[in-house]
């Protein structure tokens, strides 16, 4: 039987996901190739934070545009969230709007090994972590906290905005993110890299793995007035690497959302876990995570595997416990609701 690397299979599953999007649209054009159509029944999900397009004028350190067209051709825009607490405070992020995956994103999935679905749109459980955030200040207030494979940043962003934590940093290992506002960055990394590739020395690409997020520091930047006194930064993180000495013990909270579908991805996940949690009994990583098939559950294996401790709670939250009742019974706001695959379920992992 042929041996296969963890690599191989993660392309493998992203390519299988193409094709079938391929197979679906028989009728594409020849001068949208590039893009793929794909179901954005997630895009709306649980519905717990309000959001809409704007054209207001945000200021930052970057051009204010509402909608921003990239090199590539899709379409980014200014979404505003209006956080459902006392004073309706507003965030606005910077994200792709359109209903597509271009092959670029599988591409560079492929080049790094990394999942590119937070790019794509902004899917169910961010959402909830962004409400179960909002309704227990008290688990982030005045704690370090990391949030990990942020895509947009909007949970990360929630927290900083409402929770009065000391520090939040919001964290992903795509470089799709990196150059959503700057194209010409994912053209030096592949550079970079390839040139570690001819010559085996890889000291200057450690370098950017505390570079930070250029799109997230934007939205950051953009927000900067909502966070009081809570510092918060972007930077980019992998998961496979095997260690990462200058923020090693240092979180008290690490949160993330929908980051176990990939199974070639959990071991590196669960060791940056297990090494960036401060070693204390109150430090804990909030997860929030639908079971899609085994996924879940060989994730959980991972947990125990590394000497990690786990609860998983079903019913947390009273609003999306109904919301989810609701769309199990056929409300047609999320057309083909299915629990395995939409509900995300809340882990939370401990030392």
């Amino acid at each position: 039987m042929e041996n296969r690397s963890p690599t191989a299979k993660a392309s493998s599953l992203r390519w299988g996901i193409l094709r079938q999007a391929f197979i679906a649209r028989p009728s594409l054009q020849s001068d949208h190739q590039s893009q793929i159509g794909i179901s954005r029944k997630t895009s709306r999900g649980f519905n717990l934070i309000s959001c809409s397009l704007t054209d207001g004028h945000i200021e930052d350190d970057s051009d204010s545009l509402s909608k921003i067209f990239n090199s590539d051709g899709t379409r980014d825009a200014r979404v505003c969230y209006t956080l459902p607490m006392d004073g309706a405070s507003k965030l606005f992020l910077i994200q792709r709007v359109e209903s597509r995956v271009d092959l670029s994103d599988f591409e560079i999935s492929n080049r790094y090994n990394v999942d590119n679905t937070g790019i794509v749109c902004q899917w169910p459980s961010e959402d909830v972590l962004a409400y179960f955030s909002l309704s227990h200040p008290d688990l982030f207030r005045s704690k370090r906290i990391l949030e990990l494979g942020s895509g947009y940043g909007l949970a990360g962003l929630v927290i900083a905005a409402s929770t009065d934590a000391l520090e939040v940093v919001i964290s992903d290992g795509n470089p799709q993110v990196v150059d959503l506002v700057m194209p010409w960055l994912r053209l030096a990394a592949l550079e970079l890299e390839q040139w570690e590739e001819k010559t085996h020395f890889h000291t200057l690409w450690g370098a950017l793995y505390e570079t930070p997020l250029l799109d997230i520091q934007r939205n950051i930047n953009a927000n900067s007035g909502a966070f009081g006194n809570t510092k918060v930064k972007s930077m980019t993180l992998h998961w496979n690497q095997e260690e990462i000495t200058n923020i090693s013990n240092t979180f008290d909270v690490i949160v993330a959302s929908d980051c176990t579908f990939f199974k070639e991805f959990h071991k590196g996940l669960v060791r940056t876990v297990k090494s960036l949690l401060k070693p204390s009994q109150a430090s804990e990583a909030i997860f929030f995570s639908p079971k899609r098939g085994n996924s879940l559950d060989k994730f959980l294996e991972e947990i125990k595997e590394i000497g990690l401790h786990f609860s998983i709670t079903e019913k947390y939250n009273a609003e999306v416990w109904i919301r989810h009742q609701r769309f199990l019974n056929g409300d047609d706001s999320w057309p083909n609701y299915e629990k395995d695959h939409c509900y995300p379920l809340l882990l939370r992992i401990t030392l």
